[in-house]
């Protein structure tokens, strides 16, 4: 028991720092505790692949079954935990039993935000968060179908994308004046605005949700406060998430909109450490305390808890990075555009290959937006990284290979 490590959450993170911990040589008992039956699998491609029926429940594993049991790694899954004692050192389970361990990291994840609207418990309205959820919406997409995806963020547009790949009648309303108002420049919103609709898709922005009105039993309109009402089929509610930081507040671990941890995934207990979408954590790069719900950070978390765990050197903060795949688009983002001054366009947008420089007023990069652009997502992600401040002239030269970018201009 001295060196039991007990993981709350089978999801990216949690799988992740698993299999990390053996990576990294610990020898002791480790304990993986999930509340969906599946083992550790892949989220993003829920919304896209999944949905299309590209992909099926194997695929999007993020290892076979069988390596956990080769590794050692005990599953409990399809169960959930309801208490952490982090003196006692257990975890009440909700099937009545509890694990007792050594040291204690949290992988809780988010919890999605709710409508809070007349009519948000009809049937035919969904959410997209799990396994489950997806097969419960895949039907709502079918031709001729009509579906209101409340919300513009990335989760909401990759379900329209699908949608109208399948054939389904698409409207997105947006409550914010622009699209993805929280994850990507306006000059990027646009373009994907743009996208949206000359296939197909009716974008409603400055659209505040007044209730969803029943027609036969099921969802069947959408009602704004400005008396404008849209008929449907069905709604997929994606307008974001909440840390799922409960279980560490009731057990006194510091929370703050997230679970306070540190450089090395460290809460404010002693042997407990937190990674994932759960956390708020310091991004050095920006000089701030911020919470990431990505993949690319779930993962560098758990690298971070796995090294410390096992006594190891932690690996260095990365700059944030994000993606997603919207028809032939694919889009990644490098860094976050905070205190942005300038912004210099690289390629040609209306081409649909193309990059978004970002800069502060002292020249450094701070965000990088690339679509159909890879080059100049590696590029700029190594820039941003490193605060370099690139010569605008050569960002802005398409003949300047994106490789040279990255040699270019120092912190």
């Amino acid at each position: 028991m001295d060196d039991a490590i007990l993981i709350i959450g089978a999801g990216h993170a949690g799988g992740a720092a698993a299999a990390l911990l053996r990576q990294n040589g610990h020898q002791g008992p480790i304990t993986l505790v999930g509340a969906e039956p599946l083992p550790p699998y892949q989220h993003p491609p829920l919304s896209k692949g999944w949905l299309q029926g590209k992909v099926g429940v194997d695929e999007l594993l993020l290892r076979p079954a069988e390596f956990y049991a080769d590794k050692g790694i005990a599953l409990r899954l399809g169960v959930r935990a309801l208490a952490v004692d982090p003196v006692a050192r257990r975890v009440a389970l909700d099937d009545g039993t509890s694990i007792g361990f050594a040291r204690l990291i949290l992988a809780t994840g988010s919890r999605l935000r709710r409508l809070e609207v007349r009519g948000a418990g009809l049937p035919g309205v969904f959410a997209l968060r799990s396994v489950e959820d997806a097969r419960r919406l895949r039907p709502a997409l079918a031709p001729g179908a009509r579906l209101a995806v409340i919300g513009g963020g990335f989760v909401g547009l990759e379900v329209a994308a699908s949608a109208r790949t399948l054939g389904a009648q698409v409207t997105v309303f947006e409550r914010e004046p622009r699209l993805m108002p929280r994850v990507a420049s306006a000059e990027l919103a646009g373009h994907f605005a743009q996208l949206h609709c000359s296939r197909g898709v009716q974008i409603e922005t400055s659209a505040e949700l007044s209730a969803l009105e029943p027609r036969d039993g099921q969802v069947g309109a959408v009602l704004l406060r400005d008396g404008r009402r849209f008929e449907c089929d069905a709604v997929l509610a994606g307008i974001g998430a909440l840390a799922e930081d409960a279980l560490a507040a009731a057990a006194g671990i510091a929370c703050e909109d997230g679970i306070l941890v540190d450089a090395c995934a460290r809460t404010s207990h002693a042997g407990v450490y937190a990674i994932g979408d759960c956390t708020r954590r310091p991004v050095p790069r920006y000089g701030r305390s911020l919470r990431l719900e990505s993949v690319p950070n779930a993962l560098e978390q758990a690298r971070q808890a796995a090294a410390h765990l096992c006594g190891k050197p932690v690996p260095q903060p990365e700059a944030p990075w994000f993606w997603s795949d919207q028809y032939d688009c694919r889009l990644q983002i490098a860094g976050i555009p905070f205190d942005v001054q300038r912004t210099v366009v690289r390629g040609d947008p209306a081409s649909g290959k193309f990059s978004l420089f970002h800069l502060d007023a002292e020249g450094r990069l701070q965000a990088v937006e690339a679509v159909n652009a890879a080059q100049d997502f590696v590029a700029g992600r190594q820039l941003v990284g490193a605060a370099a401040r690139p010569d605008p002239a050569r960002i802005a030269d398409p003949a300047v290979p994106a490789r040279e970018l990255a040699s270019c201009g120092g912190s």
